[in-house]
């Protein structure tokens, strides 16, 4: 009788072990390929963010701050709850169900339209910003974070090379980011619109769990080709895809609707959530906004010291001004840099701007074109670039103050217009910067109320010479609303209001604009400053509306 020699029982292969091999066999890089995906559509809507809610809060550092830091927050959080998920019940079941919610979770970044017009009005700005992108973009995050938690568990097979499997598959998910950053802000936003972008990504995340739920792999990728296809053109032809903006570019979702101003109808064209401009198609002459009527004061001071104008607009807009100035001064020459060829166009197809105009048109951003050396210079240089707290920061700098006085011709203007709070944290620190540039600088206010209104637009004025005073009273225009003279502060009135606050010098290496404009963003309103001296300026008669600063 032979002795019976127990062997041991070969190990059974674990659950991740088994459905690692399900995961890689065949399809070697499937595990790349799903991570690559997930975070490819992460930063597709991270991306995208900042469009979906600047028509409702605007475009800020507080904006990209909220939109960064809580795309964040979700993706932290769901790798903690994928990798507690994988550890308990990873399998390719899970990984599509996690796709499917993920998809699910995207379709609510549609709800935009529904919370951003419903956000408690009560509520500091920042408090709206951080509570809309919260609910629009956590929960996709979240549930796009846990993929990648499940792909390094179902793809680790042997543990001596689990260091070079998850690095591979971080790899993959960093290139995915890197694409979906790229194609998101060089060609999809300008090709395809923000609504049809968020359809995509849920349907291909639909998609991607479709071919993790079906076995059998060449006719699960067909089925979801089909689902995309079919998907989109569904929601094309049911209007679900129609964007709220007549033209939605990387810059801007830009709007242009009818209206009446003063009597007579104009076009209102609206950047994000603020109206930017009106503009009369009859009467190219028609201002409506004050800072516009003091330009226009200013304007004809400057041509009555001779010769025919040669103008520079640091912004375009809706075309208002310069096609005010090319109506009354028909001899002139007007260029305008606006950043976004796709307001440039809007201004042509439907703000009145002539196909044939006399002006030039420079689709680039300005600190760029004016650090080029000049080559003529110019009689007026008119910024209109800062809307409403959405300022261009590196246009505030004493070097760009420089470059614009390199292209200013003597005696010339250089004319901005501002949006601050009665604090003025950032209108001081930029006209403090400006001095620093300019011999002589000047501040006027639109509206008498300035240091008790929650928000004002200011004029300010630079020059190498100082103005004529009764030329320029001279230059008023019969009947006008606004009378730059009346409301111009006084050489001490500027003075005392810079002596409230510290003196800031803006440079590129210092401008903390956002966090200046931080009181009046959050509609904070200081007392009233009681000194005689910073007294405003007494009130003009009929005050023109300044540029509102109203969602639309």
């Amino acid at each position: 009788m032979t002795d019976s020699i127990e062997r041991p029982a070969a190990p059974a292969s674990s659950a991740s072990e088994r459905v690692g091999e399900s995961l890689t066999s065949g399809w070697s890089w499937q595990p790349y390929a799903i991570v690559f995906i997930s975070s490819a559509c992460i930063m597709i809507l991270e991306l995208t963010a900042g469009r979906i809610v600047a028509p409702y809060v605007g475009v800020s550092l507080y904006t990209w701050t909220s939109i960064i830091g809580i795309v964040l927050a979700g993706i932290s959080l769901g790798n903690y709850i994928g990798g507690r998920l994988a550890d308990r019940a990873g399998s390719l079941r899970l990984l599509g169900l996690l796709f499917l919610l993920s998809g699910l979770a995207s379709f609510g970044v549609l709800a935009a339209d529904l919370i951003g017009t419903r956000l408690p009005a009560g509520w500091p700005v920042i408090l709206q910003i951080m509570a809309l992108v919260g609910v629009l973009f956590l929960a996709p995050s979240l549930v796009l974070g846990t993929i990648s938690p499940v792909v390094a568990k179902l793809a680790v097979r042997d543990l001596a090379k689990t260091g070079t499997t998850v690095g591979k598959i971080y790899a993959a998910g960093t290139v995915g980011s890197i694409v979906g950053t790229f194609a998101t802000g060089f060609v999809l936003i300008a090709w395809f619109g923000t609504t049809t972008i968020v359809w995509g990504v849920a349907l291909a995340l639909i998609g991607m769990a479709l071919l993790l739920f079906w076995p059998r792999r060449w006719p699960a990728a067909a089925a979801a080709a089909l689902l995309l296809v079919f998907g989109l053109g569904s929601a094309q032809a049911a209007g679900w895809l129609d964007s709220r903006c007549t033209l939605e570019t990387n810059y801007f979702c830009i709007k242009v609707r009818e209206d009446q101003r003063d009597g007579q109808p104009v076009r209102v064209l609206v950047l994000d959530r603020l109206v930017h401009s009106y503009s009369s198609l009859e009467d190219p002459t028609h201002l409506v906004y004050g800072y516009e009527q003091l330009y226009a004061q200013l304007v004809r001071y400057r041509a009555e010291a001779g010769g025919d104008l040669r103008a520079l607009f640091v912004g375009g807009g809706g075309y208002t001004f310069p096609r005010y100035m090319e109506a009354l001064y028909p001899d002139s020459a007007i260029d305008v840099i606006e950043i976004d060829p796709g307001v440039t166009q809007v201004a042509h197809d439907l703000l009145g701007l002539a196909a044939d105009t006399r002006i030039r048109s420079f689709n680039e951003d300005a600190r760029l074109f004016l650090e080029r050396e000049p080559d003529q210079r110019y009689d007026l240089i008119m910024g209109d670039a800062f809307n409403d707290f959405s300022v261009p920061y590196h246009l505030t700098t004493h070097e760009f103050n420089q470059r614009v006085r390199a292209w200013l011709d003597e005696g010339g203007l250089y004319l901005v217009n501002i949006i601050d709070g009665p604090s003025g944290d950032f209108l001081r620190a930029y006209v403090h910067t400006l001095r620093e540039s300019f011999d002589h600088v000047y501040l006027a206010p639109t509206q008498t109320t300035w240091r008790s209104s929650p928000r004002n637009t200011f004029v300010v004025i630079t020059s190498d010479t100082p103005l004529d005073m009764p030329r320029l009273a001279g230059s008023a225009a019969s009947g006008a609303a606004l009378a730059i003279e009346q409301l111009l502060l006084s050489d001490e009135q500027l003075d005392a209001f810079l002596a409230e606050g510290r003196a800031v010098t803006l440079t590129d290496r210092f401008a903390p604009v956002d966090q200046m404009l931080a009181p009046a963003f959050r509609n904070q309103t200081p007392a009233k400053a009681s000194s005689p001296s910073a007294a405003p300026a007494p009130a003009a008669t009929s005050p023109a509306p300044n540029r509102p600063a109203v969602s639309q």
